[in-house]
């Protein structure tokens, strides 16, 4: 009896697939906790930093993904709610999005980050990586790389507190996520080049913005050679 069970359970997991295959849009992900201390110095990260164009082809572990995505815009204080980046007035008016592909964990799609549970949040199935590609006037780094990390931004949240002064304090925002991602890769053995070159209305409508998202920065990210 207990054999046949075992059996059965074993047919049902087969049918039903890996469980990152099921995730439909709007799927929460659970991330690992990233870590606080250790790793390569600061010091170190800043002079060995530099844009990377062309990357290993070793998919990302969902533990350097977490590291990443908390660098560029995740939860530093709880009580406060402060971030890894500072925010004018903490109105953080940034969105992280990333395009997985080949992550055993992870459906291949477009994911949102979602710094206070520190989850992805499935918004796109399928690769679109080659979409984002051409739309970006064809710079190979986006194909080749196995994440990209997209920064965006909803203006208006700041704005509603700085008026005209809110888009230059939002572009020093995110040049401040970019930078994280730069150095925190660099000590994980990963590589990035920012890329500002693209179809804003264009790229909008790849990663299915809101009408008030802006992109700022796409980011490739892959393994050092």
């Amino acid at each position: 009896m207990r054999g046949w069970l075992v059996a059965a359970v074993v047919i049902v997991l087969a049918i039903a697939g890996p469980a990152s295959t099921a995730m439909e849009p709007g799927s929460l992900f659970a991330l690992p906790v990233p870590a606080k201390s250790g790793g390569m110095s600061l010091t170190q990260a800043l002079y060995e930093r530099r844009s990377v164009r062309s990357y290993g082809s070793e998919p990302l572990t969902l533990q350097e993904i977490a590291q990443l995505l908390w660098a560029a815009q995740g939860i530093s204080e709880p009580e406060q709610g402060f971030r890894t980046v500072p925010s004018a007035g903490a109105t953080f008016p940034l969105e992280v999005d990333l395009l997985v592909t080949g992550i055993p964990e992870l459906r291949d799609g477009i994911y949102r980050y979602r710094p206070q549970e520190h989850r992805l949040e499935l918004r796109v199935p399928g690769d679109r990586r080659g979409q984002l590609k051409e739309v970006a006037l064809g710079q190979s780094a986006i194909g080749n790389a196995p994440v990209v990390m997209v920064i965006s931004a909803v203006i208006p949240r700041t704005a509603r507190r700085y008026g005209k002064r809110a888009e230059r304090y939002v572009h020093m925002e995110a040049g401040h996520s970019a930078q994280n991602v730069y150095l925190q890769g660099r000590a994980l053995g990963i590589g990035t080049v920012v890329i500002g070159a693209f179809r804003d209305d264009r790229v909008a409508g790849t990663l299915n913005l809101g009408r008030s998202e802006e992109a700022i920065y796409i980011l490739p990210l892959g393994r050092l050679h």
